[in-house]
């Protein structure tokens, strides 16, 4: 995947799929349809809060977090007062739950959010952890992604607590394409990213100083501890 499909500046590698109500890169939307059919099958309705997201929603959802036009959360979903943070740690309260633009996997198009529809309306998914705890509207899916998700390729980047960004147990990623970009989404890259917006006041992301300072720091928590697939996984993936 070239530089500007990886951070989101382009969308070309990704299609509309009507039937899930976003776009994705191909492959992982194949799957995720034939994942979604067996889900169906032991009464789950499995939905896409939100697939593919391009540079500039990310950049709109980190920005308002920045200047606190949004909520900041603790570790576990609790609203946190952002005035008493310095600078850098409110990017850190920040990358807890939403990536720094550029570097979302959602950028891929091969990583979304999913719900329980059967359990939970469309304008009432909050994307918490408390969703998808056992007794949870989305508790049945979140037990049942453990089981059957691996069969499609599927598996969930964010499942453990790393030190980086929170648990997700809604987030999940397509591995045989998601490898690849996770390699190729460098600190470098990154760095370059970063200096090449900062020049434009419609592409600066808030908090530029001591992100860039940090950088490496901040890119080996919250994009290098991530979980990994399993060795082996289903024939849908291969």
């Amino acid at each position: 995947m070239d530089p500007f499909a990886l951070t989101g500046r382009t969308g070309d590698h990704v299609i509309d799929v009507s039937e899930l109500g976003c776009r994705l890169h191909a492959r992982a939307a194949e799957a995720l349809l034939h994942m979604r059919e067996a889900a169906a099958e032991e009464g789950i309705d499995l939905r896409v809060a939100s697939g593919w997201r391009d540079f500039s929603r990310q950049r709109s959802i980190w920005n308002a977090k920045y200047r606190l036009e949004r909520p900041l959360r603790n570790s576990i979903g609790e609203i946190i007062d952002g005035s008493t943070l310095s600078p850098l740690a409110k990017i850190e309260a920040i990358s807890r739950w939403s990536a720094m633009p550029g570097a979302s996997r959602h950028h891929w198009g091969t990583d979304c959010d999913v719900y329980d529809r059967d359990r939970l309306e469309p304008d009432a998914v909050q994307l918490l952890p408390e969703e998808y705890a056992p007794d949870g509207p989305c508790g049945r899916l979140h037990a049942w992604l453990q089981r059957r998700m691996h069969d499609f390729g599927f598996y969930q980047p964010y499942r453990t607590d790393r030190g980086g960004v929170c648990p997700e147990p809604w987030h999940i990623s397509y591995a045989p394409v998601a490898l690849d970009c996770e390699r190729e989404l460098t600190a470098e890259l990154l760095a370059q990213l970063l200096d090449e917006t900062s020049h434009y006041d419609h592409l600066r992301i808030e908090g530029y100083a001591p992100l860039r300072a940090h950088l490496d720091e901040w890119y080996r928590r919250f994009i290098g501890a991530v979980d990994s697939p399993p060795q082996t996984l289903g024939s849908s993936a291969l």
